[in-house]
């Protein structure tokens, strides 16, 4: 009788274990779902670049190249003023400096929208960890991707 008790309580757990691993198995529908949310916010980050690019580019007042050398100066007064930046200058390194960080706030709102709503929190951080640890999941992912890309 203490047998077959330990017996069924052995494959209690067993099942058990066997249900827990396939619950925290990675789909290729969650693979799908986080490759279309990464997919999402590259294209918004590459949107960023060119949006801020074209701001650069467009102004009249503002060189790209004496913007650059300015967007690294724009929190230093002393080096801005070595620099001889003027008004119209910094107003504008600081114009593009608050459009980028307003994207970058839209654009970290979509991500944790996509991740917790989207994919599910519990699955995303599954999947991101499964990719840098699991070299069948990131072939999978990486194939799901580049199949992706050519359509």
């Amino acid at each position: 009788m203490k047998i077959k008790v330990l017996f069924l309580f052995l494959m209690a757990i067993t099942i058990s274990t066997v249900v827990s691993a396939q619950d925290d198995a990675i789909t290729d529908d969650d693979l799908k779902r986080y490759a279309v949310a990464m997919d999402s916010i590259e294209n918004m980050k590459t949107h960023l670049i060119e949006t801020i690019t074209e701001m650069v580019k467009g102004n009249e007042d503002v060189s790209a190249s004496r913007y650059n050398e300015l967007s690294k100066l724009i929190d230093d007064e002393a080096k801005l003023k070595e620099a001889e930046a003027t008004e119209i200058e910094i107003a504008f390194v600081k114009s593009v400096a608050a459009k980028k960080e307003e994207e970058t706030a839209k654009i970290n709102a979509a991500f944790q929208s996509l991740a917790i709503d989207y994919i599910g929190a519990k699955t995303y951080n599954a999947v991101k960890k499964a990719l840098q640890e699991d070299a069948a999941i990131k072939a999978k992912y990486e194939a799901l991707t580049t199949s992706k890309g050519a359509k």
